[in-house]
């Protein structure tokens, strides 16, 4: 059983599939957004958080610290990929009815510049591309605070019904 201080204990008690199940991504998605429910543990872990939510559309913002930092001294490009996969899923996931979730197939990161500590707040902005019966693609874009593109990518999802 969970402790209510373990990471991801607050998420865990929602029951995130069951309300996915009755409300579709993007009501259950805007409930993250508002604060309704809590971030998933991943954000908790990466700090990030839900920032919108909209019909194809998803962004999540984050500031990074030394925390994220590799041996070289840049954010570790995992949390970039982290940023940019969770904000496409999200698109994704805001255009599916009640009943239906997604498991990524592949996704490509393309990196173009460097992030540290000093970057400031980001934001990973996942646009649908298409939606089809079994399959759904998105693509992203990490910018800073100023616009400059930090990474960008694809991925393409299995649209599938909820257990």
């Amino acid at each position: 059983m969970n402790s209510t201080n373990e990471p991801g204990a607050r998420w865990a008690a929602i029951g995130p599939r069951d309300e996915l199940k009755s409300l579709g991504g993007l009501a259950f998605l805007q409930n993250v957004v508002n604060g309704v429910y809590p971030t998933p543990p991943i954000a908790e872990l990466l700090g990030f958080r839900f920032a919108e939510a909209a019909a194809g559309r998803a962004v999540i913002a984050m500031t990074p610290h030394l925390g994220h930092h590799n041996l070289i001294g840049t954010v570790h490009g995992g949390v970039h990929a982290t940023l940019l996969d969770t904000a496409m899923a999200c698109a994704i996931l805001a255009m599916l009815p009640p009943g239906q979730g997604f498991t990524t197939l592949e996704f490509k990161v393309s990196f173009i510049r460097a992030m540290t500590a000093d970057t400031g707040e980001v934001r990973a902005e996942g646009a649908l591309i298409n939606l089809g019966r079994t399959v759904a693609t998105a693509e992203g874009r990490l910018t800073d605070s100023a616009g400059k593109l930090l990474a960008h990518a694809t991925t393409t999802c299995l649209i599938l019904p909820l257990q």
